[in-house]
């Protein structure tokens, strides 16, 4: 615990210093009790901003291949998104996918923050893709309360093309949180859609962005 605190607030040190961002709305974060961070992607490194700046800590998912590293630079990365609360996950494998979820209803059962992205992958045109319906299975299935927040400017932090950091001006903006009825794990797909949508208006609406029809797709391999 010690550590991640520490790690989080280098990290912040760092944004707030070099970044300069323009955060809002950080009071409609609960005080306690469970709650799911629901955002838009643009960056690689949006789960650390997030993650840094938030009242409260959120745990989000991040490739596992980032805590087996060998050598320095392996031993660095793993202690590294450890420090930040990141949980890894294998990508890809429906078992990985099914045990992922368990852990995050574990979390949330413990009065622990989760983060989400609703569109999947990272936006790499700045649209804002149709949510994909895990977040309102797990708003219905746990009743916690959904926290939406729209991230402006992160992509320009670490253009596509390149592996380094460039300080930039970005904007956070966290809106105030979504309730829905708890339902547990027997609700109908309808309903999770509608939830779904109604995650995504709210980000739509902090983020700004314009409107995909479809849902993102990964890049090729």
């Amino acid at each position: 615990m010690l550590i991640y605190s520490m790690t989080r607030q280098s990290i912040r040190g760092f944004i707030s210093a070099f970044c300069r961002p323009t955060v809002t709305g950080l009071e409609n974060v609960p005080e306690e009790g469970p709650f799911i961070v629901a955002s838009n992607h643009l960056s690689f490194l949006d789960s650390v901003i997030i993650q840094a700046l938030m009242p409260r800590g959120v745990a989000f998912f991040a490739k596992a291949e980032y805590f087996t590293g060998k050598g320095v630079k392996g031993k660095l990365m793993k202690a590294f998104f450890e420090g930040v609360g990141s949980i890894p996950v294998e990508r890809g494998e429906q078992a990985a996918s099914v045990a992922a979820l368990k852990t995050l209803l574990d979390l949330l059962d413990k009065g622990q923050g989760i983060g989400i992205y609703p569109e999947g992958t990272r936006s790499r045109d700045g649209l804002l893709y149709r949510g994909r319906t895990g977040v309102g299975w797990l708003a219905l299935t746990t009743g916690a309360p959904v926290v939406p927040v729209g991230l402006r400017g992160t992509e320009r932090l670490q253009p596509a093309d390149r592996n380094t950091i460039v300080p930039r001006h970005f904007e956070m903006a966290v809106g105030e949180p979504l309730y829905f009825d708890k339902t547990g794990p027997d609700h109908s797909l309808p309903a999770r859609r509608e939830a779904t949508d109604r995650i995504m208006d709210a980000i739509a609406a902090l983020s700004g962005q314009e409107r995909a029809p479809g849902y993102n797709k990964p890049p090729a391999a």
